[in-house]
């Protein structure tokens, strides 16, 4: 009888090791996600750009001064960085850990970064806009931004985070004006615009003017993710989500969600590991 409670013993001690292992690895262990753009409408100089996407830190670290997340966006050799929204945390604020990556990040490539709703909750985006420009980062309210390659151009579009106004109006309505707002001196025509705006569900108001291409977070990939299913529950999309990871195409613009780093209200992530999102243009005949 002892010999059999000693077994139950073990196997319950290992099992509860296993789960343990199993919930650290799927928060921790970082996948790295590949996607191509591919259009006649991009410039012969930016053939084969790449594109590293990060969104939804919530402050998280991924080992010593963030080395590794550092190590695996230093691999894919960016030619540049755009991050979605979200870098800290608004129930357990704190700057550190995110500016550490992005003091780092602008050694790579330019970084280029968003509000997401948790910054304008804070109630403390001032101070962190301030560092993130200290360190070089560019900071994109509602600003665009020509990035030049060889004799080449692109447009990079960004908007803050509709929670970041307090008028009443609704949050397509926001995002619509912010758009209008940044784009009108841009001559649509002309280059591919790329747009980083935080909330995926947004997607219509993005292809009403119509963007290239958007880069999006917000939903966390779902916290938990079903095969054959998807993500299980995100903001502002309620349950069984539509938009929570992956590309996306309304009309003629293609949006990219990227399933985040980090977490806020759950806690934990169920077969949804933090991402990069790697994103390569290519130039179509």
């Amino acid at each position: 009888m002892k010999q059999k409670t000693k077994k139950r013993l073990v196997y319950f001690l290992l099992g509860i090791i296993l789960l343990a292992y199993f919930f650290y690895f799927q928060n921790n262990s970082i996948v790295t996600t590949e996607y191509d753009y591919s259009s006649k409408r991009v410039p012969e100089s930016f053939d084969e750009y790449k594109i590293v996407q990060l969104s939804d830190l919530h402050g998280k670290t991924f080992g010593k001064n963030q080395s590794e997340l550092l190590k695996k966006v230093s691999k894919v050799n960016p030619n540049l960085i755009v991050f979605t929204g979200d870098l800290v945390d608004s129930r357990r604020y704190s700057e550190e850990n995110s500016l550490v990556l992005m003091k780092e990040l602008v050694q790579i490539a330019p970084v280029y970064y968003v509000t997401g709703n948790h910054e304008w909750r804070s109630g403390k985006f001032t101070s962190l806009e301030d560092e993130l420009k200290n360190v070089g980062v560019q900071v994109m309210r509602n600003a665009v931004e020509e990035l030049n390659n060889g004799k080449d151009n692109i447009l990079l579009l960004g908007i803050d985070d509709p929670a970041g106004v307090t008028d009443s109006y609704s949050e397509e309505a926001i995002t619509e004006q912010a758009i209008r707002n940044t784009i009108k001196e841009v001559n649509e025509e002309e280059s591919i615009k790329i747009l980083l705006a935080h909330r995926p569900e947004l997607i219509y108001s993005y292809s009403k003017f119509p963007m290239d291409l958007v880069f999006s977070g917000h939903a966390h990939g779902g916290q938990f993710r079903l095969p054959f299913i998807g993500g299980v529950v995100a903001p502002n999309q309620g349950l069984f989500p539509e938009y929570t990871s992956g590309k996306h195409m309304v009309d003629k613009t293609t949006m990219i969600v990227n399933r985040g780093l980090g977490n806020s209200i759950i806690p934990v992530r169920i077969f949804n590991r933090p991402e990069i999102v790697v994103l390569t243009l290519r130039k179509t005949q």
